[in-house]
């Protein structure tokens, strides 16, 4: 009996150029994002490797449209990328509460929420964000959530922000991958957190999830 060996699907590696191609095939950012990607890196140096890639912030505002988020949570906001690509996708009455310890990191998004007219949307809380994330009422409310902060309290974040997300709401994690450290048994903090997070959250009845090998990993989950 001859054995049939099923193909391999059809993977392109993430290549410059194919990052490049895929930037320039999708929406694109604009004056306000490409301004802000330059201040980040001139302002922050090799920090502003923090700052989410282009590529991820336009799913995530395509997401944030698609799940009909009015309510929308912040863990990490560093200079206001994501949280511009989040708060321009809630409708004119949306809120979105970003939490960040940095009041440097953070005057950053605050001038590019007022240059994108935003602003009002957005509620910045500097703190702990388990501290805020704690006080925040306990019915099913948020819609979407992004979780960019560090790794050791993504598990926390978690259990955090899903009794509070409504049934069919999005949670997403940024840096799940960690430039490939959670492939191996890296004994760092942080890919040994987040290998314990990515397994957990993958085996967990409570949400439906996907990996997505984009950027430096990106996982979103939704709230059955």
């Amino acid at each position: 009996m001859r054995t049939i060996v099923a193909p391999e699907p059809m993977r392109v590696p993430a290549t410059p150029e194919v990052i490049d191609y895929v930037i320039a095939n999708g929406t694109p950012p604009d004056k306000v994002q490409s301004d802000l990607i330059k201040r980040t890196q001139e302002m922050f140096g090799q920090q502003a490797g923090m700052q989410i890639a282009p590529e991820q912030g336009a799913l995530i505002s395509l997401l944030t449209r698609l799940t009909g988020a009015r309510r929308a949570v912040e863990v990490g906001t560093f200079t206001g990328y994501s949280s511009l690509c989040i708060a321009r996708a809630l409708p004119a009455d949306g809120h979105l509460l970003c939490c960040d310890t940095s009041e440097e990191w953070t005057s950053l998004a605050r001038d590019a929420w007022q240059q994108a007219g935003v602003n009002d949307r957005v509620e910045l809380r500097i703190g702990p964000a388990i501290d805020t994330l704690r006080t925040l009422p306990s019915e099913e409310s948020i819609d979407f959530s992004f979780v960019d902060a560090d790794k050791v309290g993504y598990a926390a974040y978690y259990e955090e922000l899903l009794p509070r997300t409504r049934s069919g709401g999005l949670l997403l994690f940024d840096n799940v991958l960690f430039a490939g450290k959670v492939l191996g048994d890296s004994p760092e903090p942080n890919p040994a957190a987040l290998r314990e997070f990515n397994r957990a959250l993958a085996a967990d009845d409570r949400v439906e999830v996907s990996m997505l090998p984009i950027a430096d990993g990106l996982t979103i989950a939704r709230k059955r």
